[in-house]
Parts: C-alpha cells; structure tokens; sequence
C-alpha cells in the first residue's frame, strides 16, 4: 500500500495536486400558474426578486400562463431556496395562492 505523502513533502517535491473543486448543483426557480394570482402582482414580483426587465418579467409571466409553469432563474439551491420562499412569502402577503418551486436542473 502506498504512503500518503504530507503537504509539505508534496511541496518539496513538486509533486502537489491540486484539490478537485467539484461546481455546485444548479436549481431552476418555477412559478405555478393559478387562476386567481393578477398578471401585473406576478411580473412585479418577478421583476423584484428576480432582477429582470420589464420585458423579461413579461415573457416569463406570459409563459407561466400559456403553459402552467415558467422558469424564472437558476441559482444554486441556497439562493433557489431563498428566492422560492420570498415568492411565496410576498404572494401570502397578498393573499394569494401563487405557487414556487425549484428543481435541480
């Protein structure tokens, strides 16, 4: 069995590896469509939480009502989680029923 080489003899040698940094899985932030939530409250809230534009706060909201679902971000899980809950958060507020989710892209 090989011995296991210290820092500082890897460093001596020249011989150090560079540690294998593995990349953070990505989330997508998705909003539900529901027959009750205003068009205007759910692009205000994209444009909000979201940073997006007018006009991308638009596109997604429209997608979100053609199709029942709009993918409004990709974060990594820590900021997915929090975006989805300030979604939520935001709507009860206002009482409505608006919906939030995230899935692992």
């Amino acid at each position: 069995m090989p011995r296991k080489t210290s820092l500082q003899e890897q460093f001596q040698t020249g011989v150090a590896t560079k540690p294998k940094i593995k990349k953070p899985s990505l989330y997508k932030v998705i909003m539900l469509n529901d027959d009750f939530t205003p068009m205007e409250f759910v692009v205000s809230l994209i444009q909000s939480i979201f940073d997006k534009t007018q006009q991308e706060a638009t596109e997604i909201m429209l997608q979100i009502h053609r199709s029942g679902i709009g993918v409004c971000g990709i974060y990594t899980f820590e900021v997915a989680e929090m975006k989805a809950s300030q979604v939520v958060d935001a709507a009860r507020r206002s009482q409505h029923p608006l919906r939030c989710e995230i899935e692992r892209v």
